[in-house]
């Protein structure tokens, strides 16, 4: 799976961004300053003066006051750093360099030398460094100066010493006629600008040897355009003013430099963008691969595990205590049975009802086996939507209701471990259950069907235990609605007959419901009747159970979370005997579960028990017809009893008209079978792809 995964190549990427690159002009000039380069492998990190150097040049840009105000709110930390003694014995280190070069640029300055050789007279002079230090130490050297300038400029009118120096360097004058040099201040300061930017560029390339084909050309070209501002500040404090508004020329020198400095940047910022994208998708296929590794590996515990999922480095509390709301560190569930709820942000409400009373119920018991196990959240979010404020209160209000613990943020879930969970795990949206041992091993892929069905007794919630719990159960009517209704777990006790039945067909119901009390009557059997309602359609099952209590005709369950529930753990049913690859064996209850779930798509249905003994398990076109026809087997009832008498006949009605089955899984299922069975003839059946809209079923949400 990685190598089907793996980033493309880098140069492919960028492979069509090269006919772009016509930053030189003269191929044979580029290949002088190649020529002087000889890197003698030191790696000197020159982020730290490049953020002095950045300091610096904000605070000398005249007339800028959103650059000074912004750079005045970093003197603090910047200040701190000055004062580390790895930055002191850098500037120990550099300084001299730093004095020569500034002493170059002066030179060759005042004596209106060649801007070219200026700057290869620059580079010759830092050869045994890499590009990008050579960069930041002209920029340092020229900074230097500048900042000289514009230190006498900002404080000559109240320092003696500092007046009588600025007197020297014309500084006064040129102020004066600050409205006329405007074009030039300007230019100047954009093309400052410019190659601060372009700087920052390709510092940040440092360790991108994928652009080094194109860094020599930038830094030659930001080099000569600070040899062009150093050259500019020297004709300013030695021509004077006068020859500087005449001198246009030196002005679209400035802009033509800034053009080409910001061509280049433009284009560098891009293959940055790609470069970070392609480290990014590697970075990301790697810590796949590792957390594929690391599930195959034998731990003593389960630390590396859980904190390869949630968050790998020390740094922070990433966990969130339901019960206290507190932040705690991952060391709280070290060597536990670790229950990993997985859902996106649209969880429903009734799955963390029912989920939050098992979970409670079983630390009523703290001290029984199956209390020995903590629920993780880990919610799941698309990286690359924009985290918004709603998205951010929708997550803290999922989070507050919740016992249990969750992840501190969904930031903290890397795209790494989304793409694992998403293809390991098979997580389409809908929640699951994935267990781990106290070694971190998983013990089962999704426990959420157990716990639908049997709750806290199905710890340790492993694929063994689920094998298990199957093996204990029959075709019972407690299998259908244990844990949801205790009144007809007392009817069962009682021994009386029990219809449940659904649909939303108001019609088939009273016509239902009053035929199986007039046949109860006939028979002299107790009968008890509840709606169990429908898995979809919400809107529809509650406007029956309205109208079924207002006309009585059955008892009915008015909290829709046990309507949802009762399906949801039917479906669980299914789902778990998939999970197990059971679905289809020789099993009689799984047949009945699946008819059940096939009849409940279209019409109206009833299982009809005695007790635990279900003895007919219908769909509408044949449940009904066979209570209308009572007349034509109720003599059987003496003799067999009504329960063997109704069955047999169901079974002939049946048989001369079975009704066609039909399973619907939503795409984002997850473990979606490949085959299934008719339950009712036991043929393979059609799969289809459909599309379907319930109009008043968004808010709800099922176990496929």
């Amino acid at each position: 799976m990685a190598s089907k995964m793996a980033p493309i190549s880098l140069q492919q990427m960028i492979k069509g961004d090269r006919s772009m690159m016509t930053m030189c002009d003269d191929n044979a000039m580029m290949k002088q300053i190649h020529a002087t380069h000889a890197h003698d492998g030191r790696d000197i990190d020159v982020r730290p003066l490049y953020q002095l150097v950045e300091d610096i040049l904000n605070r000398s840009t005249p007339g800028v006051d959103a650059i000074v105000t912004t750079t005045q709110t970093r003197l603090e930390p910047l200040e701190d750093r000055t004062q580390h003694a790895g930055f002191i014995a850098m500037i120990e280190a550099l300084s001299f360099t730093i004095d020569r070069i500034s002493c170059e640029i002066a030179c060759k300055c005042s004596g209106g030398g060649d801007a070219h050789a200026t700057t290869l007279s620059i580079f010759n002079m830092l050869a045994s460094y890499s590009w990008n230090a050579k960069l930041v130490l002209t920029l340092a050297a020229f900074a230097l100066n500048y900042g000289e300038f514009w230190l006498l400029a900002q404080i000559y009118s109240s320092n003696q010493l500092a007046k009588s120096m600025a007197i020297l360097k014309q500084v006064p004058i040129l102020l004066e006629h600050s409205a006329s040099l405007k074009p030039r201040f300007d230019a100047l300061n954009n093309l400052i600008r410019a190659m601060m930017d372009l700087t920052r560029c390709i510092i940040e390339f440092r360790t991108l040897s994928t652009a080094m084909a194109h860094i020599p050309t930038a830094v030659y070209w930001t080099i000569r355009s600070i040899v062009a501002c150093a050259s500019q500040i020297t004709s300013l404090t030695s021509m004077g003013h006068e020859y500087a508004i005449s001198n246009t020329n030196e002005t679209w020198e400035l802009s033509t430099l800034a053009h080409k400095i910001n061509s280049i940047l433009d284009l560098l910022k891009k293959q940055l963008f790609i470069c970070y994208q392609y480290i990014e998708e590697k970075r990301n296929v790697e810590t796949y691969q590792m957390l594929r590794n690391l599930f195959e590996s034998i731990h003593i515990d389960n630390m590396k595990i859980l904190k390869a999922l949630i968050y790998a480095k020390d740094d922070m509390q990433p966990l969130v205590d339901g019960s206290t709301k507190r932040r705690v560190h991952i060391d709280v569930l070290r060597r536990k049975n670790v229950l990993l709820l997985i859902s996106d942000l649209n969880i429903s409400q009734d799955e963390l009802s029912i989920l939050e009373q098992i979970y409670n119920e079983s630390r009523v018991h703290a001290t029984r086996m199956e209390s020995q196990y903590e629920v993780v959240w880990i919610p799941i979010v698309d990286h690359s939507l924009e985290w918004a404020d709603p998205v951010q209160r929708q997550f803290e209000n999922l989070q507050a209701t919740m016992p249990w613990f969750s992840v501190h943020s969904p930031t903290l879930i890397d795209k790494a471990v989304i793409r694992f969970i998403e293809e390991v795990w098979h997580f389409r949206n809908k929640p699951i259950l994935v267990v781990l041992d106290p070694q971190g091993k998983v013990v089962s892929p999704n426990a959420i069907h157990m716990m639908w069905i049997w709750g806290s007794n199905a710890f340790p919630f492993t694929s063994l235990r689920e094998e298990a719990l199957w093996k204990e159960e029959t075709w019972k009517l407690e299998l259908l609605v244990d844990g949801i209704d205790p009144t007809i777990l007392n009817w069962i006790k009682e021994g009386k007959f029990i219809y449940l039945y659904g649909g939303t067909d108001m019609e088939w119901i009273r016509k239902f419901t009053t035929t199986a009390k007039a046949v109860a009557s006939a028979a002299r059997i107790p009968l008890e009747m509840v709606y169990v309602g429908k898995s979809t359609k919400r809107e529809q099952v509650r406007r029956c159970i309205a109208s079924i209590t207002a006309e009585k005709l059955s008892h009915c369950w008015q909290d829709l979370t046990m309507v949802w529930f009762f399906w949801t753990r039917l479906e669980s049913m299914l789902f778990s005997k998939i999970q197990l690859g059971q679905a289809d064996d020789q099993d009689p209850m799984m047949h009945e579960i699946k008819k059940l779930l096939s009849y409940d798509k279209e019409g109206g249905w009833a299982v009809l028990s005695k007790g635990s003994f279900t003895f007919v398990n219908g769909h509408g076109t044949t449940i009904l017809p066979t209570l209308l026809a009572y007349e034509e087997w109720q003599e059987h009832v003496v003799t067999k009893g009504f329960d063997i008498a109704c069955m047999d006949y169901h079974n002939k009605v049946h048989s001369d008209s079975r009704p066609c089955c039909r399973f619907e899984f939503l795409s984002t299922s997850g473990r979606i079978p490949d085959k299934m069975k008719c339950p009712e003839c036991m043929l393979n059946m059609e799969k289809y792809i459909t599309f379907l809209c319930c109009h008043d079923d968004h808010n709800i949400k099922s176990v496929y």
